[in-house]
């Protein structure tokens, strides 16, 4: 099972060498999952990611195809920009000169709302003014949830074009899990990146189970954290607060990789979310594939996502978190190495599979409109 976690770098030679010449694409970044999941290389030829100089292998930040030197040194040799992810690399000021030198190319510009508020920074006021730039700049806007949209409408008066988050599983059919006794509820802190709220996450987790528990629910917690941490005091606190709970275990090593981490999560009835903040989430997809009910905050728009596999609980609130485990585990399919839950995988792998037909054919109708728009020009 492979799951579109780790950048590699895309391309190829056309499906049908007969066909007319595929869209030369430079996407920002072109080996991140998403980037290659939304891609139909029958039709569109991903650039590779030019490497930042000094770079370790694979890294693509900070994105070279976002400086105007870059544009103007191999603007013959793409038809047109897409931007994902990567643009807190530049301060809104450059990415202004980054949007000049793709128009004084005549190449245009589509940007993907992925983010209105960036997981990776606290001070989200220089990702406002970025987005500001970008979505001003671009000549065609997508996102990928209709909440989202209406936003960037309210804020920004552009109207983007909703297209939905595909699977990230890249072949064969999900673990539908092991059985085991208790319901067990998951929540993975990872490295603790700034929009992790591990401390508050955990503390209401404790105190959910510790009452679940108490009136004879059979359930059981596990909080998973990477042995490398960027808040090592948020570590040691959460370490502390799990030590003596009742129920509850901390899980602590070296980053999972993909095939451990996607049987971490098909072994739990349901998935906590930790985020303070933030807009979309990979992980709901992944759990959605995965059969695996989220429960999570009102942070964004992550709950539009897969709204009728979303239970909604407040940080600090136990009883919220109470009433959506149980809401979250009722369903049959939700308990692990069960018949219902691998039916619902695989009646779900071929919903998906399906999904991201349409997703990656409403791209390639995206970006010819882009470029018959900039002909016409």
């Amino acid at each position: 099972m492979r799951y579109a976690t780790r950048p590699t770098q895309p391309g190829g030679t056309p499906i049908d060498a007969a066909a007319p010449r595929r869209i030369r694409v430079a996407a920002v970044p072109a080996g991140h999952p998403y980037t290659r999941a939304v891609t139909d290389e029958r039709f569109v030829d991903l650039r590779s990611d030019p490497p930042p100089p000094g770079a370790a292998p694979g890294q693509w930040w900070p994105p070279q195809v976002l400086l105007p030197s870059w544009i103007d040194a191999h603007a013959d040799e793409i038809d047109l920009v897409h931007v994902h992810f990567g643009s807190e690399s530049y301060s809104p000021e450059e990415l202004s000169a980054t949007v000049d030198a793709i128009r004084r190319r005549g190449l245009p510009l589509i940007y993907t709302v992925h983010d209105l508020e960036n997981p990776q920074l606290t001070d989200q006021r220089a990702h406002r003014a970025a987005l500001a730039v970008l979505i001003a700049g671009a000549d065609e806007l997508t996102t990928l949830t209709a909440a989202t949209a209406a936003e960037v409408e309210r804020d920004y008066r552009r109207s983007p074009a909703v297209i939905p988050h595909p699977t990230l599983v890249e072949d064969g059919t999900p673990p539908a899990g092991r059985s085991h006794g208790p319901t067990r509820v998951g929540v993975h802190l990872r490295d603790l990146r700034p929009n992790i709220d591990g401390v508050g996450t955990t503390a209401t987790l404790v105190r959910a189970v510790a009452e679940l528990r108490a009136r004879g629910a059979d359930v059981e917690a596990v909080v998973r954290l990477n042995e490398h941490v960027r808040d090592v005091e948020a570590a040691a606190s959460i370490d502390a607060l799990t030590a003596n709970a009742d129920g509850v275990t901390l899980e602590r090593s070296a980053r999972l990789d993909d095939d451990a981490l996607a049987a971490w999560l098909a072994d739990l009835d349901a998935c906590m979310l930790p985020y303070s903040h933030g807009t979309h989430s990979g992980w709901v997809e992944l759990c959605y594939d995965l059969a695996v009910p989220v429960i999570g905050t009102r942070v964004g728009h992550v709950a539009a996502q897969h709204p009728h596999d979303f239970h909604l609980f407040q940080v600090g609130d136990p009883v919220s978190l109470e009433r959506a485990i149980l809401d979250a585990t009722a369903p049959d399919w939700s308990i692990p190495g069960s018949v219902a839950r691998g039916a619902e995988v695989v009646r779900r792998r071929v919903e998906r599979l399906d999904e991201r037909e349409r997703v990656r054919a409403a791209h390639v109708a995206l970006y010819r409109r882009s470029l018959r728009t900039e002909h016409a020009a």
